[in-house]
């Protein structure tokens, strides 16, 4: 261990503080995160469907591809698809706002809430959805790239609701 690497963690992290066996035993869960969101990235997955229930999506069909957003799953063909969880979050966040230019800083700013991490990690990201995607591929167009602005989910998407 370096003493340096410690000294400035301690002053920047604040899990840093904690003693070195809770740092190693209580990371904190995806849902843990989620909780501590700030309002504008607290948005539900899906905005409310206009039917009678009001109830969010099941899921979410394009392509070969079904997203089952309250699972945290995406299915191509019925099978699981291997994706890390950040670009499942920036799939998630597209298809919430599927049509519309979704900017390089609220994509970071939802993605890595209370965070600053370099853009280059949405770009690694990015690629990681892309090539499970496999857009761009045997005419499959999912996301389209805004230089310098952002992207844009543009395949068309069918949306199906539980039925209780």
């Amino acid at each position: 261990m370096r003493a340096s690497g410690s000294t400035t963690a301690l002053g920047r992290f604040p899990w840093a503080k904690a003693p070195a066996a809770a740092q190693l035993h209580s990371e904190p869960r995806p849902d843990v995160r989620r909780a501590d969101q700030s309002p504008d990235t607290a948005k539900p997955l899906f905005e409310k469907s206009t039917g009678s229930t009001g109830a969010a999506p099941a899921d979410v069909s394009f392509g070969r591809f079904r997203l089952l957003p309250m699972q945290f799953l995406l299915l191509e063909d019925d099978k699981p698809v291997r994706l890390g969880s950040r670009a499942l979050e920036i799939l998630i966040i597209l298809l919430e706002r599927r049509g519309e230019l979704v900017s390089h800083q609220e994509l970071l700013a939802r993605v890595w809430p209370s965070l600053f991490v370099d853009p280059s990690n949405l770009t690694m990201q990015m690629s990681a959805l892309r090539r499970a995607l496999r857009d761009r591929r045997n005419g499959n167009r999912f996301i389209i790239t805004d230089k310098g602005r952002g992207y844009r989910f543009v395949a068309p998407v069918e949306l199906s609701e539980n039925e209780n």
